[in-house]
C-alpha cells in the first residue's frame, strides 16, 4: 500500500511541474535594450549640400543621435556624436555652412543611466565623419568595429581628404580595432547585425537591431539625412560614391521591405521628437 501511495504522489508532482513549465516557457529572446541619446545640433545654412539642386540657400537644423545597445553578451555603443567639448555654445565649421552645438554631453547622458565608458565592449561607428566620431576617445576600452575600406581610409595618410578628424579617434589603432569585410552578426543571433552601406564614405554601414517588443529597427548612419531625401533618394554633394549610395539605398531598401524594420534616420530632427531618448529605452 506504502508503494502506491509513493507511485501517486510521484505522479501528482510530475503532473504539476508539467503543467509549470507549460505556464512559463524558458525565452530564449535576449533581453535587448535600445537606448539613444542627444549627441548634437547641427545647424545647416544651405540644406542643398544634402540634396543638390533642390532647397537652395535654405536652412534646416538637423540632430545628431547616438545609441547604446545593451546586449547580455555586452555592450556596444553605436555613433559618437559631436564632441562634448563644442558645448552649449558651439562653434562654426565648413566657412560657416554648418554651425554645431552639443547642448548635453554624452559622457553625462551615460552616467545618467548608471553606464561608465570604460564599461562598454564594442564602438560601431557608422562612418568617420566628425559628428560621428566626436566622443570616440572616451571609449577607449572598447573593441572599434568599421568596414575594412573605411578602416584603410581613417587610418591613412589621407584621411582629411576625406573630411575625417583622425585627432576625434586617436586612440584607436590597429590594436583594438576590428576591420569588417560586409555584414557582421555582433553576438551570433541575429539580434545586433551590421549591414554594409558604402558610398555615403569608403566604408559606411547601418545597424540592425532586432528588438524582442518593438520589434526590427534600422539605425540610417547617413545613408539619408533627413525623410524628404529617402523619399526622393537624393544623393548629397560631399558624398564618396553617387553610384555606390544608389545601390546602397536600393539593397536597404529591399532589406526594411523584407523584414518589416523602422528605419530611423539619425540626423532627422522632426522624426526624432518622436523617438523617446534615455533614460528611457525601447526593448
Amino acid at each position: 500500500m506504502e508503494s502506491v501511495n509513493v507511485l501517486f504522489r510521484l505522479a501528482v508532482l510530475g503532473t504539476l511541474l508539467t503543467l509549470s513549465a507549460c505556464a512559463s516557457p524558458p525565452s530564449s529572446v535576449p533581453d535587448i535594450k535600445l537606448y539613444v541619446f542627444h549627441c548634437g545640433n547641427i545647424e545647416v545654412r544651405d540644406v542643398s549640400v544634402f540634396s543638390p539642386g533642390v532647397n537652395q540657400g535654405q536652412p534646416k537644423t538637423l540632430t545628431d543621435s547616438c545609441y547604446l545597445i545593451r546586449h547580455p553578451k555586452g555592450d556596444l555603443i553605436w555613433d559618437a556624436g559631436l564632441a562634448d567639448q563644442l558645448g552649449p555654445q558651439g562653434q562654426e565649421f565648413y566657412d560657416g555652412l554648418f554651425y554645431m552645438s552639443m547642448p548635453t554631453p554624452l559622457l553625462a547622458q551615460l552616467q545618467a543611466i548608471g553606464v561608465q565608458p570604460e564599461d562598454i565592449e564594442w564602438l560601431g561607428l557608422s562612418h568617420f565623419h566628425s559628428d560621428h566620431t566626436g566622443n570616440a576617445n572616451l571609449f577607449t576600452q572598447a573593441t572599434l568595429l568599421l568596414q575594412q575600406e573605411e578602416y584603410e581610409a581613417a587610418f591613412g595618410a589621407q584621411a582629411r581628404e576625406y573630411g575625417f578628424d583622425p585627432d576625434s579617434y586617436s586612440q584607436f589603432n590597429a590594436d583594438n580595432s576590428q576591420p569588417l569585410q560586409g555584414d557582421h552578426d555582433l553576438f551570433g543571433d541575429g539580434r545586433v547585425v551590421i549591414k554594409r552601406a558604402i558610398g555615403h564614405t569608403p566604408g559606411h554601414q547601418m545597424l540592425y537591431l532586432d528588438m524582442p517588443k518593438s520589434g526590427p529597427i534600422l539605425l540610417s548612419g547617413d545613408l539619408y539625412h533627413f525623410t524628404s531625401n529617402r523619399e526622393h533618394q537624393r544623393v548629397p554633394s560631399f558624398n564618396f560614391s553617387k553610384e555606390q549610395t544608389l545601390d546602397s539605398m536600393k539593397h536597404m531598401e529591399d532589406f526594411i521591405d523584407r523584414t518589416g524594420a523602422q528605419l530611423w534616420i539619425q540626423h532627422d530632427k522632426e522624426q526624432n521628437a518622436d523617438i523617446r531618448h534615455a533614460p528611457a529605452f525601447y526593448q
